[in-house]
């Protein structure tokens, strides 16, 4: 399918060739049949992506705070290589379109093949031909409604959302402030509930469109009347809100406002301006300011948008699932008529003009622009990409494919596998289809997909990396290993026991390589500790301390169903590296939070102790109270004399018999390369997993008995663990 997309290194729009995204429960696949360009919001986020590299760490100060973090807490080269791979991802754009279905997923009776549809979401509701769009951004169109008018549904969904937030009543004067696409269509919404409307912009053309939508009143702000005329037209008393629409950098929308807004009067802020006036003006008249966040309740909650689970109707009455149905049901009506836009339509295949006339200030002022689609464009989720040179070929590579193409996955992964000659980069695949595209083209792969059935049947893939969201690692693993691939899985494992007996069962019976990411073993200075110990007599102590930072509590990985809360998916880390320093796997576990809680969205704060098979003791500090500019990892073990310490994964210091010698990483740092380069060694020969699959097994049980133990309060014992030493705790992988 072809979608527009944005290179936000570069700014480059460009239309591309993509995999259509697949259909998963709980939404529907569209196509698409118009979507709109909402001028002001894609002008600004195109105009910064051509900014210089410079320029755009002055428009953004919050990610330059993130890059500095994570130099901190990753290092210089693992950041770097992050950053790059974000700066150069194809970025889709677009939020607002009408289709039809095309596909429906299961739990999901609402809609049916056939039905004609409103979209709405960034990175969702995109330019593209075909889309996947959850239950809670989805709405029917009503009978008689023409899909070119219920493309405006998101847009007109914010102007509404503007409107309940402005409070306004019958009969109530509201200045609409910035006559675009938001303030046209405000414009509207106020009619409808019986408001009289002044509208306000800089644009002559703009402003005689505000009375062909039903202003009583439209006025240039540079006009020297427009003052007197306000008052005039309100009895001198002055309109009762100010309507802000406007995006600009100017402080003018704000003080405009304030100026003209009637004593003890309100002013929504639905546009992108300043917040900032004289406070002299906004005291003085006992002014209210209201922001309006984008169309309704609901907005950034993924578990509203994601997972349509949606709010109770007694607490909030109006979502903003609401406020795209009955804007629709205001264009049935009659009473919004989204055409005295005069949108302009342009086929697909001119994306590229659009967007030059878009950024172009002299090109005109059109406030609304559609892209129509092709009724015929067919379904395709897999595409084979030019054969590109090799610089090294090399006799019987190994056949890489890789679910799931992410940030981790592109910056870490791909980077890591493609430094190894026996590697042969055959498909990428992603449930969108944009990003498998985009790590397709940047990095070699063969072809893309949004269909990973497509990589577990293509012959010339030996084994699959899956880098995919945590509820999907087990099943996707299993399911690989019984369609003959070796798996290499990003951590953890699994995120319940049921998935660790899947996916356990699956390997017992292909005997394939299985083996989750715990790449902190492959990591030289944990060798070099390992072995520091080898030809020990008695137990040690390995105490691990993670200096983790805080998550926002909406974040996928506190999500217990997707994510699995953090001490499992990435405390499995540590619960392995103890085992590994320890040649023996846990067979205790006894788990305590900070406050005493059971596992919360908000308490990352755990201490666990770990009893190994040998009598040893493992201690991991989890932690995410600390000061995030403090080292994030640091491991210490104590015995035979003997003491190591690992600092951030920047050196090892072993000290014994009081002298202590240093090892440093290099560029090995956490083991990623070492790891990958392990694995595709194994593939390639026949050998048996370099993790082995008990161990993995082991340390996934563990992880999941901390907490069970949090939950009882008590220790727990670790079910189903396997002996290290045990020759059929792993298997041989056939080649």
């Amino acid at each position: 399918m072809r979608q527009v997309v944005l290179n936000y290194n570069s700014g480059e729009v460009r239309l591309e060739d993509v995999p259509a995204p697949i259909c998963r429960s709980g939404g529907v696949v569209v196509r698409t049949a118009f979507s709109l360009v909402s001028a002001g919001t894609e002008r600004m986020k195109v105009s910064q992506a051509k900014m210089s590299l410079l320029e755009k760490a002055r428009a953004r100060p919050d990610k330059v705070k993130q890059v500095i973090q994570s130099v901190r807490q990753k290092g210089l080269m693992e950041t770097y290589n992050l950053v790059r791979e974000r700066l150069n991802a194809l970025t889709p754009i677009g939020y607002s379109l009408a289709g039809v279905v095309e596909e429906v997923g299961s739990g999901l009776d609402e809609f049916a093949v056939g039905d004609r549809v409103a979209c709405a979401g960034e990175g969702i509701a995109s330019h593209a031909e075909f889309v996947f769009v959850p239950r809670n951004l989805c709405v029917p169109v009503p009978k008689g409604v023409d899909l070119k008018d219920a493309a405006f549904t998101t847009v007109g969904a914010i102007a509404l959302q503007g409107v309940r937030q402005s409070g306004v009543t019958l009969g109530e004067t509201v200045l609409v402030i910035g006559l675009g696409l938001v303030g046209l269509l405000g414009v509207q919404v106020l009619k409808a509930a019986g408001c009289r409307v002044i509208g306000v912009d800089v644009d002559p053309k703009r402003v005689e469109q505000a009375r062909l939508c039903g202003a009583e009143a439209a006025l240039v702000r540079d006009d020297t009347a427009l003052e007197d005329a306000v008052l005039q037209m309100t009895q001198g008393r002055g309109p009762d809100v100010a309507y802000i629409a406007a995006s600009t950098s100017s402080k003018d929308p704000m003080e405009l406002a304030g100026q003209l807004v009637r004593d003890r009067g309100k002013v929504t802020i639905v546009g992108i301006v300043p917040v900032e006036a004289d406070w002299r003006t906004y005291y003085a008249k006992e002014l209210s300011v209201v922001m309006s966040r984008s169309y309704g309740p609901g907005r950034y909650d993924r578990n509203y948008e994601m997972k349509g689970i949606s709010y109770p109707v007694g607490y909030v009455r109006w979502t903003e699932r609401d406020n795209m149905v009955e804007f629709l049901r205001l264009i049935a009506a009659g009473l919004v008529m989204p055409s005295r836009l005069a949108p302009q339509v342009h086929p697909l295949a001119e994306a590229a003009t659009v967007y030059g006339q878009v950024l172009d200030s002299s090109a005109g002022s059109t406030a609304a622009m559609l892209f129509e689609y092709p009724a015929d464009a067919p379904v395709t989720r897999k595409i084979v990409l030019p054969a590109q040179t090799r610089s090294n070929p090399i006799a019987g590579p190994v056949g890489i494919g890789l679910i799931g193409a992410g940030h981790f996955a592109t910056g870490t992964l791909i980077p890591a596998l493609k430094r190894l000659a026996r590697v042969r980069l055959r498909g990428v695949c992603s449930a969108g289809g944009l990003t498998a595209k985009n790590a397709a083209a940047r990095h070699g792969f063969e072809s893309c997909a949004s269909d990973y059935h497509e990589l577990l049947a293509d012959p010339d893939i030996h084994a699959v990396v899956i880098a995919t969201r945590h509820d999907t690692h087990a099943r996707f693993a299993a399911e690989a290993a019984r369609a003959g691939k070796h798996v290499f899985v990003e951590k953890p494992l699994a995120l319940t026991r049921e998935q660790l007996e899947e996916v356990t069962a699956a390997q017992a019976e292909t005997g394939r390589i299985i083996m989750p990411g715990f790449n902190r073993r492959f990591s030289p200075l944990s060798v070099a500790v390992r072995d520091f110990f080898t030809g020990r007599s008695s137990p040690i102590e390995v105490v691990a301390r993670v200096n983790a930072g805080t998550l926002k509590a909406d974040s996928w990985y506190q999500d217990p169903e997707e994510g699995g809360w953090r001490i499992v998916s990435e405390g499995c880390h540590f619960v392995d590296l103890i085992q590994f320093i320890c040649g023996c796997p846990p067979v205790q576990v006894f788990a305590e939070m900070v406050g005493g809680d059971i596992p919360g969205k908000q308490n990352d704060n755990c201490a666990v102790t770990l009893k190994m098979e040998d009598g040893s003791l493992g201690v991991l500090l989890y932690l995410a109270n600390g000061d995030p500019q403090f080292e994030k990892e640091r491991i210490e073990v104590f015995g035979q004399q003997r003491t190591a310490v690992i600092e951030n994964w920047h050196v090892a210091r072993l000290s014994g018999d009081g002298r202590t010698r240093k090892v440093r990483a290099g560029g090995s740092g956490k083991g990623h390369a070492d790891e990958m380069n392990a694995f595709v060694e194994a593939v390639a020969s026949g050998a048996e997993s370099p993790l082995p699959f008990g161990e993995a097994a082991a340390c996934t049980a563990a992880t999941l008995a901390i907490t069970e133990s949090l939950a009882s309060r008590e220790s727990t014992g670790i079910e189903g663990r396997q002996r290290l030493a045990d020759p059929d705790a792993t298997s041989a992988a056939p080649g």
